[in-house]
């Protein structure tokens, strides 16, 4: 089978396999001049290799993005996931909310979802890091799963973002195209992927659509519009994580939010539906899903795919202690790894924190591996699959590659790496 191939390729295939100089190319193509500054002070940001799924894994999570959207769709979850979000993401807007990421570990019963983020960075530097694969030959073209097979990330982000614009636009009763985008995060040029900022303002300016990147701090709300200084802004591009926009420094973008005097993408909304991690404790409770009349097919494709999640009670705190090691607990609200432990690492002082926290314990399910030869010596990296989506499509695969107890960009040899897909065909052959 496919599945067993990408496992062996995944620890015997220690071929390099990524073009420096057609990623650089690739980089200078869309941003003149840049590609010494995304490289500057990130060595570890992109692999030097690739990783491999089964087209069986694959096809498996589609059909877990399938069958989220069809939960997430029902009143009844809305209703459920809502009663415990922000203020915020009561207000209702018609745009879906740009680069859902469905991260995946592949697990003993195959692809097991982790966690769903809203604001899932890398997708434009995979997506040229795939390109540059990509035209390594024209057997890795065939091989690149999701949209992105068989399109361009210009084509395929830029449709995306007017998609959302269309929708806003087309409820405000707006008749006027995107015109201006700002891509704004906390202090923009201190963040790891500031470079993937600049690479989406050029992509929007080369489209003819004027873009900038700002910090939140920049933007006022006047005349019913959203500035930042003298440009007046149709589109945010949201990177922050300050999912409900509640910080103070945040206050004109909220403002906008609440007013639609700006589409801002993605929003608290979409963070409260999906990326909430209490929402992974109803979507794998076929009890609580069969009561609101999800089908049985959809039930199981859920309770087979998400590790059994369960909310961290005080009066829970035995039970849990007792089961720590086969645990992963998670704040609600979080993101990157912060503040999450792994059950069998966690002390009594930090167990005690997650207690009077707002967590979840999700079954622990390790990342596979991947086997590379870094200064010369193989070296084992844990692997996870981010499913960047859209609308319910699978725009892009990406992998991460890293050693230590949860994600990062500081392994030698680690970091963002292409996914090819392994056939059943080739598996026979």
């Amino acid at each position: 089978m496919s599945i067993q191939l990408a496992e062996r390729l995944n620890a015997d295939c220690q071929c390099v396999s990524l073009d420096s100089g057609r990623l650089e190319a690739e980089l200078e193509r869309v941003s003149p001049g840049f590609h010494a500054e995304v490289m500057a002070g990130r060595p570890h940001l992109f692999s030097s290799s690739v990783a491999f799924v089964g087209a069986e894994h694959v096809a498996r999570m589609a059909r877990l993005v399938i069958a989220v959207e069809q939960v997430v769709a029902l009143p009844a979850y809305r209703e459920h996931v809502l009663s415990w979000a922000a203020a915020s993401a009561g207000h209702q807007t018609a745009a879906r909310g740009v680069f859902l990421g469905y991260d995946f570990h592949l697990g003993d019963a195959g692809p097991q979802l982790i966690e769903i983020n809203t604001n899932a960075g890398g997708g434009l530097l995979n997506a040229l890091l795939a390109r540059a694969q990509k035209a390594c030959c024209d057997d890795v073209e065939a091989l690149l799963p999701g949209d992105l097979g068989g399109d361009t990330p210009e084509h395929l982000f830029l449709d995306m973002f007017r998609a959302e614009w269309r929708a806003f636009a087309d409820a405000a009763g707006i008749c006027a195209p995107l015109r201006s985008v700002a891509i704004v995060d906390e202090s923009p040029r201190e963040q790891y992927l500031y470079p993937e900022f600049v690479l989406f303002q050029r992509l929007f300016e080369q489209a003819g659509i004027r873009a900038v990147i700002c910090d939140p701090a920049e933007l006022a709300l006047r005349e019913g519009a959203l500035w930042c200084k003298d440009l007046r802004i149709d589109l945010v591009y949201n990177r922050l994580t300050d999912f409900s926009l509640d910080a103070p420094a945040n206050a004109a973008l909220r403002a906008a939010w609440l007013a639609d005097a700006a589409l801002i993408t993605p929003h608290p909304r979409a963070h409260a539906l999906y990326a909430d991690k209490r929402n992974l404790v109803a979507l794998c409770d076929e009890d609580l899903l069969a009561s609101w009349g999800v089908d049985a097919a959809t039930r199981s494709v859920l309770a087979a795919k998400i590790p059994r999640t369960e909310l961290v009670r005080p009066e829970m705190a035995d039970d849990l202690w007792a089961r720590r090691k086969q645990l992963f607990f998670k704040p609600a609200a979080g993101y990157g790894s912060k503040a999450a432990y792994r059950g069998d690492k966690v002390t009594k002082r930090v167990f005690e924190e997650v207690l009077a926290g707002s967590y979840i314990a999700q079954a622990l399910v390790p990342p596979s591996s991947r086997t590379l030869r870094v200064r010369e010596a193989p070296v084992e990296l844990k692997l996870d699959l981010r499913n960047y989506v859209y609308a319910g499509h699978v725009q892009l695969i990406a992998a991460r590659l890293w050693q230590g107890q949860t994600t990062n960009f500081r392994t030698p040899g680690g970091g963002f790496a292409p996914v090819l897909t392994v056939s059943s065909a080739e598996a026979a052959a």
